[in-house]
């Protein structure tokens, strides 16, 4: 009888971007500092945390002072290279050959997004087992949820697909239930549905998004999960968002 490999979890994190708002050109986006530790330290931490194996870090701009630092801090971490930004599925594909030999899910992290829980993240990997989906979304319930991708369900619950805000009609923004750009995804149709995305958008953009509509035309389920902990899928894009990030992670470490 064939031995049924047993399935893992690998973490790629997206760390290639410039944070042209946070006004300091020298310095990549996810090194800037929350209470004394590049937003990049708590992501990769996250990471092993949730015992995933492999790491990769997708690095670009200001790549060497990232590199540097996770193979001082994280050295057993993999380090993808984005030459140029080119959108989150471009980012993602950039992983392809280091997860050559990996067998199993690979959940997708924002190295911009410093406060998410490890509780958070478990919840979400049990709730894309349980739910046999080939992708899962955290999602939250936003009081006003103007700018934000909009999750569009079937009447089973599972993801019809992702909307984004300015693509939406009336009926579609009023919708609550937002993206917040951290999933998890079957390993081998993740990297099926990327190689027939395209950049036919202004941007000239690969969307990892648009995977979506692959496992749509395909009826593979997607789920998605609501957290509550509105909180911890802030991006930070600017310094004043970094001051409020900041402001929370001290009221964390003090309860």
């Amino acid at each position: 009888m064939k031995e049924e490999k047993t399935r893992g979890v690998a973490v790629a994190i997206m760390a290639a971007g410039k944070g042209t708002r946070m006004k300091d050109p020298s310095r990549a986006k996810v090194m800037y500092e929350l209470l004394g530790r590049p937003m990049i330290h708590y992501v990769v931490d996250l990471a092993y945390q949730l015992n995933a194996d492999p790491v990769i870090v997708i690095v670009g701009y200001q790549r060497d002072a990232v590199v540097q630092y996770i193979e001082k801090l994280f050295p057993r971490s993999e380090i993808a290279e984005q030459t140029e930004q080119l959108g989150t599925g471009h980012a993602v594909m950039q992983t392809e050959q280091a997860l050559k030999n990996f067998y199993g899910d690979v959940i997708v992290l924002s190295g911009d997004v410093p406060l998410l829980s490890a509780g958070s993240m478990q919840r979400l990997v049990n709730h894309h087992f349980q739910t046999q989906a080939v992708a899962t979304i955290l999602t939250a319930d936003l009081d006003d949820p103007a700018g934000y991708g909009r999750i569009i369900r079937n009447d089973d619950e599972s993801v019809k697909r992702i909307v984004e805000h300015k693509d939406a009609t009336e009926e579609e923004r009023r919708v609550k239930e937002i993206n917040s750009g951290i999933y998890i995804f079957d390993k081998e149709k993740l990297f099926e549905a990327l190689k027939q995305i395209t950049p036919h958008n202004v941007q000239k953009e690969y969307y990892l998004t648009d995977v979506f509509e692959y496992f749509s035309k395909h009826r593979w389920r997607v789920s998605a999960l609501r957290t509550t902990m509105v909180d911890e899928i802030r991006g930070i894009n600017t310094l004043d968002q970094l001051k409020e990030a900041e402001t929370i992670q001290t009221a964390r470490e003090r309860s």
